[in-house]
């Protein structure tokens, strides 16, 4: 057996635009249902949704069967739960919060082996086919996606910092976190934010680090592609189901 290639990260290295979606459903059947959509990659999120490790796995296995690509966002940069998640198979992984280059630096050392990291070693897990992946081991930090999320004032003054660390493979701006650092919770298309986040998008595209973000409006998410965003997320799982029942309800009761 070998390693399987990461589409996503050949796909946002070669710059071509990728769409996504958040899974904050954290049982296999939703996640299910987001997989047949077809979207580019998937966050399967355990930062602000009920997601244990147990829900991880069944969520991998769910996804092994799809093209879409599941990036893990782990609750905080946190060694330990880095490297249980990539044991679980993660090919790629969604860092929140990443405020500076040694942060970053952090972060890509949770997801290699010594001498170039601090990952443990294990023989026999989910991600190296329990031993029988021959070439696991040769090209897992190749094809293992790291990628940070900017989420403060401070962090998009040192962007370009975050990003071109060696091994961090994109930044992904929070407009939500932004948006509260600048004492606008609730607000993340204001004006103020975006004010932020474009310019240090800029510099990280000049400086070649793919970019991305999340954001519930298609009609903006579509002119963030166009205007270089590389990986962008346009949906969470839980807000489509809420809006969709609410409205269908509304149908319903409609004059």
């Amino acid at each position: 057996m070998n390693l399987k290639p990461n589409a996503f990260l050949a796909a946002i290295r070669s710059g071509k635009p990728q769409i996504g979606i958040w899974v904050s459903l954290c049982h296999a059947g939703a996640a299910e249902v987001i997989a047949g959509a077809g979207f580019d990659w998937a966050v399967l999120d355990m930062e602000h949704a009920p997601t244990s490790l147990g829900d991880v796995m069944h969520q991998l296995q769910v996804f092994a069967g799809y093209a879409t690509t599941p990036m893990v966002r782990p609750d905080w940069n946190d060694p330990v739960k880095v490297k249980r998640l990539l044991d679980l198979g993660a090919p790629a992984l969604l860092f929140p919060m990443v405020q500076s280059e040694q942060e970053a630096r952090a972060a890509v050392a949770a997801c290699r082996y010594p001498p170039n990291g601090i990952r443990g070693f294990a023989g026999g897990t989910r991600a190296n086919g329990y031993g029988r992946i021959s070439d696991y081991l040769d090209r897992v930090e190749a094809e293992t996606a790291i990628i940070l999320q900017v989420e403060s004032r401070q962090a998009l003054a040192d962007a370009v910092a975050i990003g071109t660390v060696e091994g961090v493979d994109g930044v992904f701006f929070g407009p939500a976190d932004i948006a509260a650092d600048l004492g606008l919770p609730g607000q993340p298309m204001a004006p103020a934010v975006w004010d932020g986040i474009r310019p240090a998008a800029a510099a990280l595209m000049a400086a070649g680090v793919p970019v991305g973000t999340l954001v519930q409006d298609v009609t903006f998410a579509r002119s963030l592609l166009a205007d270089g965003f590389t990986f962008v997320a346009c949906g969470i799982d839980a807000t489509l189901l809420a809006r969709a029942s609410d409205n269908l309800l509304a149908g319903m009761r409609a004059p």
